[in-house]
């Protein structure tokens, strides 16, 4: 069920969820992979894919108008993509509301010599956040022509290069190793930032016969091919997702399996809830959670510092501060990386007035155990506007969040998963 913009989500809080809810394959490694199936003209065939994204599906949308045959298949969860041919010709319009356009540049350059890359996020609007992407494909022997709809890329041949980044960057190091790993030459990629989501790439890329060798968690180097293949790969599960509905499940003390669940991905942020008092019973992939995992039904204090992988990332920063709020005393998380991730918090405080502070310089101060009442909340950016979602789940009395798409764009099947926990609510304009 695709949600569309503008929707918005009506809800009666204290609803007690029991099931099976699987977590998807992660947002975040899904588009990568995408881009590069198109280094390859043999087939790629990707496994437990996030089909229903909304950043898949516009992603998959520019692919197709640039001649790239894709079948998904939403039932099985799987993508395969072909991309026999990349056409040259310019696009007919280039608004592709994705962050990621830049990873399509390494297919085209690679079989027209030239690459019309959409502006991220869909249009030209306030500072340059590519900058980044223009020094890799400058330092690879490209040009590069800012129109006025576009990016253009261009060059004979891309060849290797040093590229050392100012500081760790994932988007920057996934357009360095897509660019790199058909480049004429050896590269060098240092400051990289390896996520698990980009391992998840480098791992396709080597099945694909990329020759990429690993130095610690900084440095990649990386030899050019002429000839990648086809193959197939399964996509690894979203640790951001496996971590929504562990915290949800706890906090409302439902009963719940969570399939799935990358723990490699994701060591520190479990001993953090772990610390809090929760003790999850688990297997190789599952977690199960009952009101049996907090001690004495009690979540305890604590303090999280969100930055980078393999800590605590920015993107699960919400779901830690709504841990906080029902925490008994009070709570501090604090985002290193982007401290200015805090429009969300306006909305939460108007379900738990008083029990929440912050600043500018991304502390945030929690003050548990708050009392959830139901209110009319907005979305504002993606993680932050599920831990608003959540928040009302668990309020006490009619919550309704304005322009709920903001939410759903991050989570595969999101109201499928709901419903089949027996979370009932209702979707209006």
């Amino acid at each position: 069920m695709m949600i569309e913009s503008g929707m918005n989500m009506e809800v009666i809080g204290e609803q007690i969820p029991n099931g099976i809810v699987k977590v998807s394959g992660a947002k975040n490694a899904a588009t990568r992979l995408m881009a590069a199936a198109l280094l390859t003209e043999e087939r790629i065939h990707l496994d437990n894919f996030p089909t229903e994204l909304v950043d898949v599906r516009v992603k998959a949308t520019f692919l197709k108008d640039v001649g790239v045959s894709i079948a998904a298949d939403s039932q099985k969860e799987t993508i395969e993509i072909q991309a026999t041919e990349i056409r040259k010709d310019k696009l007919s319009q280039y608004n592709y509301p994705i962050r990621t356009t830049y990873l399509l540049a390494a297919g085209q350059l690679l079989r027209n010599g030239m690459a019309h890359i959409p502006y991220p996020g869909g249009c030209k609007i306030g500072n340059r956040k590519y900058d980044l992407h223009v020094m890799v494909w400058e330092k690879m022997g490209c040009k590069v022509e800012e129109l006025e709809d576009h990016i253009l890329v261009s060059c004979k041949g891309l060849r290797g290069a040093e590229v050392s980044f100012p500081f760790p960057t994932i988007g920057g190091t996934e357009n360095a190793l897509l660019c790199c790993s058909i480049a004429k030459g050896t590269s060098v990629i240092r400051n990289a930032y390896i996520s698990p989501e980009v391992d998840d790439l480098i791992q396709l890329l080597l099945l694909m016969g990329a020759d990429i060798e690993v130095f610690g968690n900084s440095q990649i180097r990386v030899r050019g091919m002429d000839f990648l293949r086809g193959t197939s790969y399964r996509v690894m599960s979203d640790r951001i997702e496996a971590l929504t509905w562990i915290i949800y499940a706890v906090l409302s003390r439902g009963t719940v399996l969570v399939e799935d669940v990358p723990f490699d991905a994701m060591e520190v942020p479990l001993i953090h809830l772990q610390e809090a008092g929760i003790d999850l019973f688990r297997n190789s992939r599952s977690v199960h959670i009952s009101p049996r995992c907090l001690e004495n039904f009690v979540i305890q204090p604590f303090e999280v510092a969100c930055g980078t992988h393999p800590g605590v990332i920015s993107d699960m920063q919400p779901f830690y501060v709504l841990l906080g709020l029902r925490a008994d005393g009070r709570s501090r998380v604090i985002d290193y990386r982007y401290p200015e991730r805090t429009a969300y918090l306006a909305e939460l405080e108007k379900m738990c007035p008083g029990c929440l502070e912050w600043s500018t310089t991304g502390n945030i101060i929690t003050k548990g155990p708050a009392e959830l009442k139901g209110s009319t909340v907005n979305s504002t950016d993606l993680r932050g506007s599920m831990a608003v979602v959540l928040c009302g789940l668990l309020a006490r009395g009619h919550t309704t969040i304005n322009n709920v798409n903001m939410a759903f764009r991050g989570y595969n099947k999101l109201a499928e998963k709901l419903s089949k926990l027996g979370i009932e609510y209702n979707l209006t304009r």
